[in-house]
């Protein structure tokens, strides 16, 4: 598979390394609009073809698939331009800013038969993968319990460097530079961890959102400092289980842990994500009755890149594709509304909020789109 990366940040890097690790992968270009980090990140990769723009990248044309590392608002525009140029893709997460964006870059994928995958990391911890087999499989009965929650202290601590000088971390609090928050950011991230660990989807949900005050103003420089900081989400699943699900970045004494509680009528899984490893316990069979709990060992599993890049080859989809980035958008997206009318929303009834429908979003800056007319 020849790579072409688009956007050359911090993440950007990451993926380079990762791909560059699999056989048969060979990372051919690279694009970006800021010069300086486009030669440092090409320089670093040994990657000889540098474009400024993806229109350049497009008409040179000499590669197979395209990892989209741009900011999240951007990721819709140019994954439709690398749609129609017939190129695989795999894109960061969230997929898009809104439902709308999400879905139309989902149907205009499936109709070119390219294969897209969006790159929710959290796939790659082997106990998930593992819990959730063990669901399908029916060893935990019927579920009637979810417990979620992705707790992150970078707002109290500076092990991820200080946001309050350090501008590449601002954007990410601000709605008017193309952030949803810690909803949009890592929401996504654990609401994947909760439905894919339980085997189920999200169909009705119900939010609070909260904006803590971390500036005179709530303002540095340009910054309007108004993106949500934290989170919490009643939701019910397809398969009857209640479910509660939560984010922070005020989670003091936690640098990012993400952990998944899956209840059934036969036993419980308990599935923790934190930097220096994962685990995966269980309340299985006789233990039920004496509350034991018990390691399970998993063996590894292959990362998003690799399995892309085997779609790649095979030209067979894979999991987490851009209809599923998709259906988690609209739960965000309903999440907000959820938080401004009080109420809770039916994904699959037609309950669209009527105050929202057909209405443009607050200017950002650029072309956001109808940003619910599609939540239903």
């Amino acid at each position: 598979m020849r790579l072409l990366v688009l956007g050359t940040g911090m993440m950007a890097k990451s993926q380079a390394a990762g791909f560059l690790a699999i056989d048969g992968v060979e990372v051919v270009g690279a694009v970006d609009t800021d010069r300086t980090r486009l030669h440092e990140f090409a320089d670093h990769f040994n990657i000889e073809k540098r474009f400024s723009t993806l229109d350049e990248a497009i008409a040179w044309g000499e590669f197979d698939a395209a990892t989209n590392v741009t900011p999240d608002r951007i990721h819709h525009a140019t994954s439709l331009a690398l749609i129609a140029a017939g190129k695989h893709v795999f894109c960061e997460k969230p997929l898009a800013e809104n439902y709308a964006h999400a879905l139309e870059m989902t149907e205009a994928a499936e109709a070119a038969g390219v294969i897209n995958m969006v790159n929710l990391t959290y796939r790659n911890v082997a106990p998930l993968q593992r819990a959730r087999e063990m669901v399908l499989a029916g060893e935990l009965g019927t579920i009637r319990h979810v417990e979620a929650s992705y707790l992150q202290s970078w707002l109290v601590s500076r092990a991820w460097g200080d946001w309050r000088t350090e501008s590449r971390w601002l954007w990410r609090l601000s709605t008017g530079h193309g952030s949803n928050g810690v909803l949009g950011d890592v929401g996504i991230h654990i609401l994947d961890f909760a439905a894919y660990g339980a085997a189920t989807d999200i169909n009705h949900v119900f939010a609070r959102l909260k904006t803590f005050n971390k500036a005179p103003g709530g303002q540095i420089g340009e910054y309007m400092l108004d993106a949500n900081d934290s989170f919490t989400m009643s939701v019910d699943f397809a398969n009857g289980a209640l479910g509660v699900i939560h984010a922070s970045r005020w989670a003091t004494g936690h640098l990012n842990e993400l952990k998944l509680r899956i209840y059934g009528e036969k036993g419980s899984l308990e599935v923790i994500h934190r930097p220096d490893g994962s685990d995966l316990r269980g309340c299985l069979g006789d233990d039920i009755e004496s509350a034991t709990w018990r390691d399970i060992e998993v063996p590894a599993v292959p990362t998003n890149y690799q399995r892309f890049a085997e779609a790649v080859r095979s030209g067979k989809q894979d999991d987490p594709t851009f209809r599923h980035a998709a259906n988690l958008q609209k739960v965000i997206d309903l999440a907000i509304v959820s938080e401004k009318e009080r109420r809770e929303f039916n994904l699959l009834a037609a309950d669209t909020p009527e105050s929202t429908v057909g209405q443009e979003p607050e200017s950002k800056g650029d072309d956001q789109g109808p940003a619910l007319a599609l939540v239903v």
